[in-house]
């Protein structure tokens, strides 16, 4: 029987020395063709299922990281500013204070993520006072990368940080009619720090308004307003939050009423009347104000437009808790003629006396 064909030496080994090795003989039993079936459908179930179950395996140890996906994030913006200096700096007018970051990785870690685990950093360091533009470097967390941001750039102002002391202002819920609540807040001032030029337009800071029952307390934050009486934003107050408390223990026989003012005098025309307030909160024995369903005021007339104090008509044994002032516009009015009043018939004239009687008599 002719055995196997013999494989050639390699070009870079001596033929010697390629017929005493014993790889000379084992590859030659592989190239055969007939040796290397009957090799490969030996035991062939068993190698085939061993095959399925090294596949299997390796699916399910590298599922996760072949399921990669893709998920959006609203991340603010943060800035760092490491310019030394004595005088404090901070940003404001942030366009826009958040970016859009899109990370790649697993489901499992993507959905432990959330904007705030993403640090989205714009170095202004050096940068002069102004205005400026700069690139948003994003952070991605540990198992993630980027695929992309929106926007890569954001603009913003370099200004010098300030800090204001204002008077806490009072702003709590309408009170009922038959009550006169006293409220004290503690701190009585907060300040406001932030950009210079943002500061400069808070005009007041006021409690966020608050129901209190008598006798009771809460914490309550303060908001910065400017003169149209809107809040602030960019400016952080200190202390964020104050105490309000509520003073009074009880009900007060309180009723509010509305106000009536005078008529005007002739000559004058009323052509707009704002009273503010237009009811006034009035104290009386419970039996004096259940009769009451009014409250007269005087105020004095001319023509223009201005703002007056009216003064309460009131009736004994009530007092007033509020000043009440009244917005005209008055107008001059001519006064209208009175009608002629008809003529009278002539009464007849006498006859004349005769001339004698009038003239004394001659001697």
């Amino acid at each position: 029987m002719k055995g196997p064909s013999e494989p050639a030496a390699p070009a870079n080994v001596p033929a010697r020395v390629w017929a005493r090795t014993p790889l000379r003989g084992w590859l030659g039993r592989w190239l055969d063709p007939q040796y290397a079936w009957k090799r490969f459908v030996h035991n062939l179930g068993p190698k085939l299922l061993a095959l399925l179950v090294a596949v299997g395996l390796w699916l399910m140890a590298t599922a996760e990281r072949r399921a990669n996906v893709e998920q959006g994030y609203d991340v603010p913006v943060t800035v760092v500013d490491t310019t030394g200096g004595a005088v404090r700096r901070t940003t404001s007018t942030l366009n826009p204070p958040t970016v859009r970051v899109t990370l790649s990785g697993l489901p499992q870690r993507l959905r432990q993520l959330s904007g705030k685990s993403i640090q989205a950093v714009v170095d202004v360091t050096g940068v002069p006072e102004g205005s400026f533009t700069r690139t948003v470097r994003v952070v991605p967390p540990t198992g993630t990368r980027v695929s992309r941001q929106e926007p890569e750039r954001v603009q913003g102002f370099v200004d010098t940080q300030l800090i204001r002391t204002l008077p806490v202002t009072l702003s709590v819920a309408t009170p009922s009619e038959t009550s006169l609540p006293r409220f004290a807040v503690t701190p009585a001032e907060a300040s406001v720090s932030g950009p210079a030029r943002v500061v400069g337009t808070v005009r007041q800071v006021v409690t966020s308004p608050a129901t209190l029952t008598a006798g009771t307390e809460r914490e309550v934050p303060l908001i910065a307003l400017n003169a149209a009486g809107q809040p602030v934003v960019g400016v952080e107050t200190r202390p964020a939050t104050v105490t309000l408390r509520r003073l009074d223990t009880g009900e007060l026989p309180v009723k509010a009423l509305p106000v009536v003012l005078n008529a005007p005098p002739p000559g004058l025309k009323v052509t707009s009347v704002s009273v503010q307030p237009g009811t006034v909160r009035v104290v009386a024995s419970p039996d004096l104000l259940g009769r009451l369903r009014e409250i007269g005021g005087s105020v004095e007339y001319r023509a223009g437009t201005y703002t007056a104090p009216v003064t309460l008509r009131l009736p004994a044994g009530t007092q007033a808790l509020e000043a009440v002032n009244v917005r005209l516009t008055v107008e001059s009015q001519p006064a209208t003629p009175a009608p002629a009043a008809p003529a009278q018939p002539s009464a007849p004239a006498k006859a004349d006396a005769p001339a004698q009687a009038e003239t004394p008599a001659q001697p």
